[in-house]
């Protein structure tokens, strides 16, 4: 379940009316590593199974290839609020012993780092890629915009999708936060062992760094949104070699880094 209707007013004017509003449902989860508390994401219900691999795999606490364990610990209202997920602790990496206080929102990433040094990102630049077409940038777009169900219904959510180099379409999320909607098509790829073909990853909303190193761990090199980029996103963007694109509407766009990738 993604939207509730709840009661409205709505005005227009000098008349008024009530109504039956769609909104988007945001609800807090907390994620127990071994049964212990790790992090609570406030979230969107529905695969939450793929919000939290994506989240683990960006924080660098499980890289593994073997099948996680998830349990569910509890539910309320028949949405789910607590899941454990089962890791060896042989296989528990660095990220887990630099927890996050317990409180993590759903718009901001970098909120629950406990220290200036934990934002950094390490890996080598991404080499230079083969140019792509700034229409195949809007055929992508149009794509992922026809498949927001929840959009659709609430005006509401965020969404992030991803394609493969040859422009396929891979999968897409939808979720109240825009880091959740792109841990959740991360661990989708993950799940089904195909983050490897990930090449573009679009999304709904702004880009901050986060999403930026997100799409960094899972060596993704084209980020598009259809908003605006923070300074720390370009910053990063350029540091690692991905093009980051941005104000990606009505047949325009802004790029940021990387700019010979694209044929205009």
């Amino acid at each position: 379940m993604q939207t509730i209707t709840y009661q409205a007013i709505k005005i227009n004017q000098n008349t008024q009316m009530s109504t039956q509003d769609v909104l988007v449902l945001e609800a807090p989860l907390q994620i127990n590593i071994n049964n212990e508390p790790y992090t609570v994401v406030m979230r969107t219900p529905d695969n939450d199974k793929e919000l939290i691999r994506g989240l683990l795999f960006a924080e660098d606490i499980y890289k593994s290839k073997k099948t996680l364990t998830f349990q569910i610990d509890k539910e309320n209202s028949g949405i789910t609020s607590i899941i454990n997920v089962t890791i060896s602790k042989d296989l528990l990496g660095k990220g887990y012993l630099n927890k996050r206080t317990l409180l993590s929102v759903s718009s901001c990433g970098i909120c629950g780092k406990k220290e200036l040094k934990d934002i950094k990102v390490e890996g080598e630049k991404f080499a230079q890629i083969n140019s792509f077409s700034s229409e195949m940038l809007h055929e992508m777009f149009i794509t992922m915009n026809r498949l927001q169900n929840t959009f659709k219904n609430s005006g509401g959510s965020h969404a992030a999708s991803i394609f493969n180099k040859k422009q396929e379409f891979l999968t897409i999320k939808e979720d109240i936060g825009r880091h959740n909607a792109v841990d959740k098509v991360i661990g989708d790829l993950l799940i089904k062992d195909y983050l490897k073909h990930a090449h573009y990853l679009f999304v709904s909303g702004r880009v901050s760094y986060e999403i930026v190193s997100k799409a960094f761990i899972a060596k993704i090199p084209i980020i598009v949104a259809v908003s605006a980029c923070s300074s720390l996103a370009v910053d990063f963007a350029k540091e690692f070699g991905i093009c980051l694109i941005g104000f990606t509407r009505e047949q325009k766009m802004t790029i940021y880094s990387n700019p010979s990738f694209v044929k205009t």
